[in-house]
């Protein structure tokens, strides 16, 4: 099936701060053939250890530049994937192709294609919600994990209003300001760097995926990928054997500490928490603090 989409103009993408890494495509995806991906592939190719970096809504790989450059310097190689809808990945136009499964089957198909070993799980917001279903399923490539501000969709947990909120603010703005949203959310950020986040969107017609990531998550038992969520939960409460390493931005009022306390009650193992005072939802822009505490941890 050949899916109608758009491709952000590259030089959308031109000097953006902090961000000169090299562009990686793929663009015969089983199943996603007529789409686009891109990735970013850092550090040495034969490293032992792999870090995958998954971001969420409404942000892309640009959220990760302050952590990979952490995993490079420390011999390690880092895989940071934009999803479709985002970043330099194609975004198709209907808002109806982003599904759960859609974003899902992506990320399992693009690790089989790279074939990565000795992984270290990367992840936040939809990173989360769709990267930790990931590991029951790749036992035999998931080592380790970085988790920060996410959740599980698991249906049978109430969202909150903090989300709600959320949802309904999105849904009432298709058109959103990206690089607005994240003005306020990290307020150090210069105006170079918010409006990065704003640059894989130049009109509405290209936010098909950051409109509907809010309606996606699983807010009831049959939703598509509760079921999956709820076999990861009792995964990791007892077969998970892997380190894990939480980071919680203390200032999200949606997936901070009690959503964390919540998560890393069923994870084997984890970590106590380093909580980041003064981060809010997007830790990761603080997260050269966070990668070096988690390879410390990693020994």
């Amino acid at each position: 099936m050949t899916i109608d989409a758009l491709r952000t103009p590259e030089d959308r993408f031109e000097n953006l701060p902090g961000y000169n890494f090299a562009p990686n495509y793929v663009e015969d995806l089983e199943g996603y053939e007529s789409l686009r991906v891109h990735y970013l592939d850092e550090g040495p190719s034969d490293a032992d250890q792999v870090f995958l970096c998954l971001h969420g809504q409404p942000s892309w790989s640009y959220l990760y530049r302050k952590m990979i450059p952490v995993f490079s310097a420390a011999g390690h190689r880092s895989i940071t994937p934009d999803l479709l809808g985002f970043g330099k990945s194609d975004k198709p136009k209907e808002d109806a192709i982003y599904t759960y499964n859609f974003h899902r089957g992506m990320l399992v198909t693009l690790i089989e294609r790279l074939d990565p070993k000795n992984i270290t799980l990367v992840c936040q917001d939809w990173g989360g919600l769709l990267g930790l279903t990931l590991p029951m399923e790749m036992s035999d490539r998931f080592t380790r994990m970085i988790v920060m501000n996410t959740a599980l969709g698991t249906g049978d947990v109430p969202l909150g209003k903090g989300f709600t909120d959320w949802r309904a603010f999105s849904n009432a703005n298709p058109d959103m300001n990206v690089g607005n949203l994240f003005k306020r959310s990290c307020p150090n950020l210069s105006e170079a760097e918010w409006k990065a986040y704003d640059a894989p969107f130049p009109d509405v017609n290209y936010k098909a995926g950051v409109r509907r990531f809010p309606n996606l998550v699983p807010d009831n038992p049959d939703a598509e990928g509760a079921a999956l969520s709820r076999q990861a939960r009792d995964w990791f409460s007892t077969e998970w054997s892997g380190k894990a390493f939480m980071a919680v931005g203390m200032q999200d009022p949606v997936l901070g500490p009690p959503a964390m306390a919540y998560l890393r009650s069923h994870i084997k193992g984890c970590s106590k928490p380093l909580e980041m005072a003064t981060a809010g939802h997007f830790v990761q822009e603080e997260g050269d603090v966070v990668a070096q505490k988690a390879l410390e941890y990693f020994g």
